[in-house]
């Protein structure tokens, strides 16, 4: 039955651009926080919240925007070498952080995000500063498309992106290394006593979380088409973190249920008043008090029940 209400959410989103060619961009976009969501629900499965991982998002982004001007453009090899830049400089990072747990993990997290924000805001020679960088069309294929074409391009290939990279997640999280970072989380001294080594599980999905945030930072200048810092900065993180709690942290799908009902509620609460935030706001707050397991959960529940 999941596997069926899968397919068939997929296949509603391949189809909601031809109706509707405005929800492109929109969904584009959702998918890309989509999986930089799903990157900060894999550390929350060991009970560490990360309110900094925009630095991966913007790190994968500006790799995006800086490969690009070095002379290399093809939209695979740009993809597969921003989300490179985004795991290495996560399997830095982590080195350190990993080491810390619950708000000294969090604020740590913060502190070095904040660094990089200033760093690409500052540093006007090397990034354009709050200007950013445009990032180019590149050629899919060996073939350069014109800019509506492209950007359809793009999204099918988010959406396959989504089911394939979904799928080998929740693979990764039934694996014995996935039951580890759940181990953590309910004890991490009896994992110790067992001679599974903490630090290792914790870097390893730290690294994997990185990359799965600079895949959405990767595929969201493609789509804007332009790198800037905000991308980076603690509002965005804590937005990433707001998704991957509103759509359930109980599997996958939920960073994306998440991201979609975000971004399609905006698009449609900026269409009805200015004051968008209150519509967004008051949204929030009836999802988080009568579905404190996230959408994704509703769903699980319902489909547990029945017979």
């Amino acid at each position: 039955m999941r596997i069926i209400l899968a397919a068939a959410a997929v296949l509603t989103l391949a189809v909601l651009p031809v109706a509707a060619p405005w929800l492109q961009f929109v969904l584009t976009l959702a998918i890309a926080k989509g999986f930089a969501a799903l990157g900060v629900a894999v550390l929350l499965r060991a009970g560490l919240i990360s309110i900094g991982h925009a630095m991966f998002f913007a790190a994968s982004a500006y790799g995006v925007a800086f490969l690009a001007h070095a002379g290399i453009n093809d939209l695979g090899l740009l993809l597969l070498l921003s989300v490179l830049v985004a795991a290495l400089t996560g399997a830095i990072a982590g080195a350190f952080l990993v080491r810390y747990r619950a708000i000294f993990f969090a604020m740590l997290n913060l502190a070095v995000s904040m660094v990089f924000y200033a760093l690409c805001a500052k540093l006007y020679g090397v990034t354009g500063g709050t200007d950013g960088m445009p990032v180019p069309i590149p050629a899919v294929f060996g073939v350069i498309f014109a800019e509506p074409v492209f950007k359809s391009v793009l999204f099918y290939l988010s959406l396959a992106l989504m089911v394939l990279v979904g799928l080998a997640v929740q693979r990764y999280l039934d694996s014995p290394l996935g039951h580890a970072l759940s181990a953590v989380h309910t004890n991490e001294i009896r994992l110790e006593y067992l001679g599974i080594p903490v630090w290792a599980v914790l870097l390893i999905a730290y690294v994997i979380s990185a990359a799965l945030a600079g895949l959405g930072g990767a595929i969201s200048a493609f789509a804007i088409g332009r790198v800037v810092p905000d991308f980076a900065f603690w509002t965005a993180s804590g937005h990433l973190v707001l998704i991957a709690v509103l759509g359930g942290i109980g599997g996958v799908p939920g960073a994306f249920i998440g991201a979609l009902f975000l971004e399609l509620l905006h698009s449609a609460a900026v269409t009805v008043t200015d004051a968008w935030n209150l519509i967004v706001g008051m949204a929030l707050i009836i999802v988080i008090m009568f579905m404190p397991q996230g959408i994704y959960g509703l769903f699980a529940r319902k489909e547990a029940s029945s017979p």
